[in-house]
């Protein structure tokens, strides 16, 4: 008894007691029974030696979690060299195949662009090989595939071997259009709109950097949502262009929006007949797994409720509506000025010290589209095979329309999960001669 109440009022006082982690100590139980046993020190030497012993083991596991965290994230933004392989080679294609630069689409389908009896799909995008599972995995699971018109939108340095793979493989009965920015010929007013967008967001991105302190990682997940917020696709230009949709495409009125990282599991022609009762855009907003729970995150993960304007305007316990698979009424957008809102309040933030938000197009579009989202059912869009070891059970992978490999685990990256990855990978054309040559499926 008389030890055991010693014992106890050791632990109580080394609980108290301050431990530095720098100081070199015992490192095992071993070393731990040695010094207790050569020394013949007392059981308050023991608690404030074992509490110095736990306390630096518990900072190394904290510190090595934390790297793999920042490794992962880093490893999540590298192009892997089967992709850039993958570029270069269709790229020397385009330059010495005349197949590879012919027109795109073939002149007597270009009357399709355009006209509304057909189900219009867009993807902006600087990832062919991504671009091609989309559109493969679309065609092979609709009904109704020669009624489908896919718009790609890339950058200069990816239009040739985008348009080379596209003219080469074409597409059974869909019609594929490849478009490179630099084609475009928008006015003044919206080339210095767009500059400014950008400028922007790199402010934000910017000064949420500089804000970032150590102790904003010492909490195990919260880190990781750190480095996401500073992942370089929130300066990505063919993610902030998606508020320019309606200026890419002056002549749509309704369309169905595909990110890179999604696959079509079933037929999707029915979007091009949902009602959006008036609203802008159609999306996920509830969970699959219940009424209660969020498809994503929600509000206080992207936005600063520590600031009035925010807090003032918006419930932080909110659902975000999902991005990735969304059906947009272009006529609806232009009627209620989504993008001017969007401008609104990116400068409304400048104004505000840039500290509104997280860095990242979703805050401020969450933002612009507030009032005028149609909830769509939640099977249509399940999201998240990228960012954590999917708990998705398999009935509702299989259920689902179409699955999204958001997050940083992309499934063309070694990082990707493997429970998932074969869902994209089947898609890939493995047969194919450049796919081969790059060695992209290993």
């Amino acid at each position: 008894m008389k030890l055991r109440e010693e014992l106890t009022r050791a632990l109580l006082e080394a609980k108290d007691g301050k431990v530095d982690n720098n100081e070199k100590g015992i490192e095992s139980f071993n070393q731990l029974v040695q010094e207790m046993t050569l020394k013949q020190q007392d059981v308050k030497a023991f608690a404030f030696k074992t509490k110095a012993m736990l306390s630096r083991m518990e900072h190394k596991v904290q510190s090595a979690r934390q790297r793999e965290s920042i490794y992962w994230h880093l490893a999540s933004h590298g192009v892997p060299k089967s992709l850039h392989c993958l570029c270069l080679k269709l790229a020397e294609e385009y330059a010495v195949n005349a197949m590879a630069r012919s027109r795109l689409p073939p002149p007597e389908y270009v009357s399709r662009l355009s006209d509304p009896s057909f189900h219009h799909l867009v993807l902006l995008t600087d990832n062919v090989l991504a671009a091609s599972v989309v559109i493969s995995s679309t065609v092979e699971k609709s009904a109704n595939p020669e009624k489908l018109i896919f718009h790609i939108v890339t950058d200069k340095k990816t239009y040739t071997p985008m348009h080379a793979w596209f003219a080469i493989h074409s597409i059974q009965s869909a019609v594929v259009e490849v478009k490179g920015l630099h084609q475009y010929e928008w006015s003044q007013e919206v080339n210095v709109a767009v500059k400014e967008m950008l400028e922007i967001h790199r402010l934000i991105w910017g000064q949420y950097y500089k804000n970032l302190k150590e102790e904003d990682f010492e909490y195990d997940g919260e880190h990781k949502r750190f480095l996401e917020a500073l992942s370089p696709s929130c300066l990505s230009l063919m993610n902030l262009l998606r508020i320019y949709i309606p200026e890419l495409f002056p002549d749509l009125n309704k369309i169905v929006f595909l990110d890179d990282d999604i696959v079509v599991q079933h037929d999707i022609s029915s979007l091009w007949e949902l009602d959006l009762n008036g609203n802008v855009v159609g999306a996920v907003v509830n969970s699959w797994d219940g009424d209660n729970c969020c498809p994503g995150r929600k509000y206080k993960d992207y936005f600063n409720f520590s600031h009035p304007i925010i807090s003032s305007n918006f419930d932080h316990n909110r659902c975000a509506w999902l991005y990735g698979m969304n059906v947009y009424d272009l006529e609806a957008w232009r009627r209620a000025n989504i993008t001017e809102t969007y401008h609104h309040w990116l400068k409304l933030s400048q104004e505000s010290g840039l500290t509104l938000w997280r860095p990242g197009i979703i805050p401020p579009a969450l933002i612009a589209f507030e009032g005028h989202v149609h909830h769509i059912d939640p099977l249509w869009h399940v999201a998240g095979l990228g960012s954590r070891s999917p708990e998705v059970p398999r009935d509702i992978l299989e259920a689902a329309s179409v699955i999204h490999f958001s997050g940083p685990a992309k499934p063309w990256l070694e990082i990707g999960f493997p429970e998932v990855r074969g869902l994209w990978n089947k898609h890939v054309n493995s047969s194919n001669k450049f796919v081969r040559k790059c060695r992209i499926m290993g």
